[in-house]
């Protein structure tokens, strides 16, 4: 019986997302020489619980005064910008490029309606957590039944 030696494809795959990258930026009229600095959205999980509404939003390389949080009836919006730091991007030449930098913004549709005056915001290891509580009207509430 032959032995088949497989091969392991993932560099070939990433070299085609490099080259396929490339060339949607230049059809798109980005330099491909400048960092990246697009818009991006950050991932998020959005969940309930029985008094509030939870948003968390991974933002690593952001600081908390970068960040920028608003709550309009039921909307709440996060906005930032993550800058490039490194060298002169125009003179330096990059191997790879795989991290996003400039605006950011994310929108949110809440289901019911907030107490907007409680909302908090905290921001910590690269992950922002906004706490949305909710209206009194909105909030389960347990009813004593009477006997008789």
């Amino acid at each position: 019986m032959a032995l088949i030696r497989l091969r392991d494809n993932s560099g070939m795959l990433s070299n085609f997302q490099s080259q396929m990258n490339q060339l949607f930026d230049s059809f798109l009229g980005q330099n491909p020489a400048a960092p990246m600095e697009r818009a991006w959205a950050p991932l998020a999980d959005v969940w309930e619980t029985p008094d509030e509404m939870v948003i968390s939003v991974e933002m690593p390389g952001f600081t908390e005064k970068d960040i920028r949080l608003s709550v309009t009836g039921d909307q709440v919006l996060i906005q930032g910008e993550r800058r490039w730091d490194g060298d002169d991007p125009q003179k330096a030449t990059f191997h790879r490029r795989e991290r996003w930098y400039g605006k950011v913004e994310r929108a949110f549709s809440l289901p019911m309606p907030v107490e907007t005056s409680k909302v908090a915001g905290n921001f910590r290891d690269g992950v922002l957590t906004v706490r949305l509580p909710k209206a009194e009207g909105i909030k389960p509430r347990e009813i004593k039944i009477q006997a008789g």
